[in-house]
């Protein structure tokens, strides 16, 4: 029957009916307000959180496994809505056996978005393909200090380095689905989540803290997931200043907001008015308070209509791309993402280390002159991808560096010594040709935290629904004795209680050892350091001559990192945030803070800041080849423009042997006080062949050097130096000083 027909004769306006609308001209706004106008008032009600039972969907989560399946928000059968099915990330999709992809900080690492936009396809495929319309994976926090345990879930310790990467990947996400953004905002601690009041004063929120939010939310993100902790007195979820002024009025968001899971709001009617859609992921506050809100008046019809407007509204604006082009489940862990998740590794490997041992650096090895490799450490073959909680991707095979060395090396005798006396290490070391030595974090040392104990705790144990029967109350059982009462329903159980904040930036005392050993036993010894933040690596790091970072590396790290060290993919990494020499030279952490300040002093301006060196700067990376770079103009800066988009230029010229990929940092210099003395503007990739010369332009933004007052944004200066530097601090730099003055362009090169 023709879909006019049918509702001539009283059918409901259905979803399909809406879309159909749309496809022969009828506006968004037109067939989404008929869509909630056949919506009953339980309906209305019910696409305001999960649509599982509380304690049922908890048991789940942590009886069976975090989001096997999706989670959906507000399906209504009768009118064929959808929901919103939730699927986690960022490092590949947490449902069924997916790719894992390295960790959001190591494809930072890259500093190539138009990787990280290749990521994101493929991410939106295999979510796609296991039924999910949304996900959540785009988590650009700023990690202020790098001991928060989630470090690694984000793409590094700069705004510009978080927003473009957040554009990458929602831009490739949603080819396929909607993308969701996380967390809004300041969430950059991780055993205090739950509790923390950050206190941020309006330009440092806005400069600093939110900028990079506001760029993916300008490039037409669908959805933004709010945080746990509070932000200037209210928390985050129902923070009316976030969700409403700044998100919608300020930077036009038209999207749908979501909260964290469980423990995102305190007050489910406060949240509703202050901009908060969707509670997540089950039945619970909500579900209890906001009919008897409705009916004494604290809350109307019109603000949930309004709500669930912008629900709606952006699933019928996603139809057609959720329609068309359906994957099946054979894109999941195929061999071309595979593939991506080995390139990305590679191309994520930071050397930091690479002396001569014999008169000639010691990477890239050539496996033809090899004989015998001794591998050590604990890390060498366990197959982590990084944290276990809520990013945790469950890959069907995980390529380890030890069965990376046996490929990359197939006619060497191969040695695994992961265990074992220093004495049997030193031995081994000994007649090896080199010795790779794979150390570092694992999810116990970093990540999420959901530690039992958190359960007992009032405050949140004041947010759970009465537990009614006996299964509900086994569950709850189960919380307060901080174990589980009764078999794992799978091996793959989320265990709670690992990771959060880290309780130091150092290795353990027994891999320090391990390097000291083995280098005191072979001079050809290569450091693979395995983590998702910085790690303080002054008391070791001068005894070995080849030190890398190689991240939690993804389901082919292993032969990621081999493609790095024999040179079939030349070192390219470069670290997306600052290492310093020492703690002291970081910003104050007490990871059971209840309430902390955040100023704009961190990372590299803050070792700026101080007048102290970093061990290794922002952006800083070796390469197997060296360059020539010259000839710098800039182009196109335009101070009165709203964007101030400008493109600097130079050429550069691979020196060495290898291929190498050069990668440009534009970076200014205001020369201002109680400001940072240089800020990122932009960044760019390029490979470069051997002798060859290319052109490589960089696209780059005055938007770091803005100022907010009174509500609007200027320009902190009128004169600034631009440097095209390979890192931050670059003594190589090529320098030009440019007027800011509305349309004046003068520029003079320093060579």
């Amino acid at each position: 029957m023709p879909t006019s027909q049918a509702r001539s004769n009283g059918d409901p306006y259905t979803f399909p009916d809406a879309i159909a609308a749309l496809r022969t001209g009828t506006t968004l706004t037109g067939a989404t307000t008929r869509l909630i106008a056949g919506l009953t008032k339980p309906e209305l009600l019910s696409l305001l959180d999960g649509d599982e039972e509380f304690w049922e969907g908890f048991r789940n989560l942590f009886y069976d496994r975090f989001n096997r399946v999706p989670y959906i928000f507000g399906e209504v059968p009768r009118l064929q809505i959808p929901g919103i099915r939730f699927s986690d990330g960022p490092r590949g999709v947490v449902m069924g056996s997916s790719t894992a992809f390295p960790v959001p900080m190591a494809r930072g690492a890259t500093w190539d978005p138009s990787i990280e936009q290749r990521v994101g396809d493929a991410i939106g495929l295999e979510a796609k393909a296991q039924g999910a319309n949304l996900y959540s994976g785009v988590c650009i926090n700023l990690p202020r200090h790098p001991a928060w345990g989630r470090c690694q879930e984000v793409y590094g310790e700069d705004p510009v380095l978080l927003g473009e990467f957040g554009v990458a990947l929602t831009h490739g996400v949603q080819r396929h689905i909607m993308a969701c953004v996380k967390h809004f905002a300041l969430n950059s601690m991780e055993n205090a989540r739950f509790r923390v009041d950050v206190e941020v004063d309006d330009d440092v929120l806005h400069e600093v803290y939110l900028p990079h939010f506001r760029r993916v939310v300008e490039e037409g993100v669908a959805a933004v997931m709010s945080s746990y902790n509070s932000v200037n007195g209210e928390w985050a979820g129902q923070n009316r200043e976030l969700l409403t002024r700044v998100l919608r009025e300020t930077w036009g968001f038209d999207g749908f907001v979501i909260s964290d899971f469980i423990w995102g709001l305190r007050d489910p009617v406060l949240s509703v008015k202050a901009g908060l859609d969707i509670e997540t992921p089950f039945k619970q506050l909500r579900h209890l308070h906001l009919q008897s809100a409705i009916d004494s008046g604290n809350l109307d019809w019109h603000t949930v209509k309004n709500t669930c407007f912008r629900i709606l509204r952006k699933q019928l604006e996603f139809a057609t791309t959720l329609q068309t082009n359906k994957p099946d489940l054979s894109v999941v862990y195929c061999n071309e993402h595979r593939a991506l998740a080995r390139e990305v590794a590679a191309r994520s490997v930071v050397l930091l280390r690479n002396e001569p041992v014999n008169g000639k650096p010691l990477l890239p090895i050539d496996p033809r002159t090899v004989r015998k490799i001794l591998v050590v450490g604990r890390l060498a073959n366990m197959p982590i991808t990084g944290d276990r909680g809520s990013s945790h991707v469950w890959s069907p095979q995980v390529v380890t560096p030890y069965q990376g060395t046996k490929s990359a090396f197939p006619d060497a005798e191969i040695i695994l010594l992961d265990m074992g006396s220093i004495a049997d290490l030193k031995q081994a070391a000994a007649d090896a040709d080199f010795v790779l030595c794979v150390i570092g974090y694992t999810e116990k040392d970093e990540g999420e935290y959901a530690a039992p104990t958190l359960m007992k705790n009032p405050d949140l144990r004041a947010l759970f629904p009465p537990a009614a029967t006996d299964k509900e109350k086994r569950v709850l059982e189960y919380l307060e004795n901080a174990g589980p009462r009764e078999k794992d329903k799978s091996d793959d159980s989320w265990k709670a209680g690992a990771g959060g904040d880290r309780n130091s930036l150092r290795l353990r005392e027994s891999d320090v050892a391990i390097i000291d050993a083995i280098a005191s036993a072979n001079s050809r010894t290569i450091v693979s350091v395995v983590c998702g933040g910085a790690i303080i690596m002054e008391e070791w790091k001068d005894k070995v001559p080849a030190l890398l970072v190689s991240w939690y590396s993804g389901c082919e790290g292993g032969h990621g990192l081999m493609d790095v060290l024999t040179g079939r993919v030349p070192a390219s990494g470069r670290l997306p945030f600052s290492i310093p020499a020492d703690e002291s030279h970081l910003p104050p952490f007490d990871i059971n803070a209840s309430k902390i300040k955040y100023d704009r002093w961190f990372g590299q301006a803050l070792l700026d800041k101080l007048g102290v060196p970093a061990a290794y700067p922002l952006g800083f990376g070796l390469s197997y080849t060296n360059y020539f770079v010259y000839n710098m103009r800039v182009q196109n800066l335009d101070a009165s423009s709203t964007t101030g988009d400008f493109t600097v230029v130079a050429m550069v010229k691979n020196k060495g042997a290898h291929m190498g990929r050069y990668v440009a940092q534009v970076y200014a210099r205001p020369g201002l006080s109680d400001f940072p003395s240089r800020v990122l503007l932009g960044f760019h990739a390029i490979d470069v062949g051997v002798g060859e010369e290319v052109e490589i332009s960089v696209a780059a933004s005055l938007r770091p050097l803005q100022q907010m007052r009174d509500g609007q944004f200027v320009l902190r200066c009128n004169v600034v130096e631009i440097e095209f530097a390979s890192f931050a601090g670059d003594p190589a730099a090529l320098r030009m000083s440019c007027s800011l003055k509305r349309g004046v362009r003068q520029h003079v090169l320093h060579l």
